[in-house]
C-alpha cells in the first residue's frame, strides 16, 4: 500500500512538471522562435504605434472608413469576451436589431440588398474580415467622404481581397483594418 502511494505521488509530481511546466515552455519557446509574428497575435504597428491585429477585428464607425461586421463580443470586439450573442433566427431581439441595421444601411442605398455580413456578427464576434460584397456596398460612401473616385476605392478593395485558402477553403474576404490603413495612406482622413 505504501509503495503504491509513493509511486502515485511521484508519478503525479513528474507528470505535472513535464506536462504542466516543461512542455508548455518548450512549445511556447518554439513558437516564439519559429512563428514569432503569429505567436504574438499578428500585431500591426504603424510609425511605432500599435494599431491593431491582423486576426482580431475592431470597430470602425466614422463614415470615411470601411465598417466591420457587427460584434457581439462583450462591448464589441472585446477579445476577453469573445463569442456570439447566442440569439437564434427566431429571436425577436436579433430580428429587430438586424432589421434596424438594414434600414440604417439602406439610407445610402435605397432598395439595394444589404450584404448579410454587414448586419450579422460572426461566431467569435472578432472577425477582422468582411466579404467583397460587403466592401463593395460601402465603396460609394467611403469615396464620397474621402473625395476619391469610386474606381480608385474599388481598386484598393480589389488589392485587399484575399481568395480562398489553398484555392478551395473558406470564402473570399477583405481585411478591414488593412484596407482602412491603406485608405489612410492613399487619402488621409480629415
Amino acid at each position: 500500500m505504501r509503495r503504491n502511494l509513493i509511486t502515485a505521488v511521484l508519478y503525479t509530481v513528474v507528470t505535472t512538471v513535464l506536462f504542466g511546466l516543461v512542455y508548455p515552455f518548450v512549445v511556447t519557446g518554439l513558437a516564439q522562435v519559429l512563428f514569432h509574428d503569429k505567436a504574438n497575435g499578428q500585431l500591426i504597428y504603424k510609425n511605432g504605434q500599435l494599431v491593431g491585429s491582423r486576426i482580431i477585428g475592431q470597430s470602425f464607425t466614422a463614415p470615411q472608413y470601411f465598417h466591420s461586421r457587427p460584434s457581439e463580443a462583450g462591448n464589441g470586439y472585446d477579445a476577453a469576451n469573445s463569442g456570439g450573442s447566442n440569439l437564434g433566427p427566431t429571436s425577436k431581439k436579433l430580428v429587430d436589431r438586424v432589421a434596424g441595421d438594414v434600414a440604417t444601411l439602406q439610407l445610402d442605398h435605397p432598395g439595394v440588398a444589404v450584404p448579410i455580413d454587414l448586419v450579422t456578427a460572426s461566431g467569435s464576434g472578432l472577425d477582422p474580415h468582411i466579404t467583397p460584397a460587403g466592401a463593395e456596398f460601402q465603396v460609394a460612401r467611403v469615396a464620397r467622404e474621402r473625395h476619391l473616385s469610386e474606381d480608385a476605392v474599388r481598386r484598393l478593395v480589389a488589392q485587399h481581397t484575399e481568395g480562398r485558402q489553398l484555392g478551395f477553403l473558406g470564402e473570399p474576404r477583405v481585411n478591414v483594418l488593412l484596407l482602412n490603413m491603406d485608405l489612410d495612406d492613399m487619402a488621409p482622413s480629415k
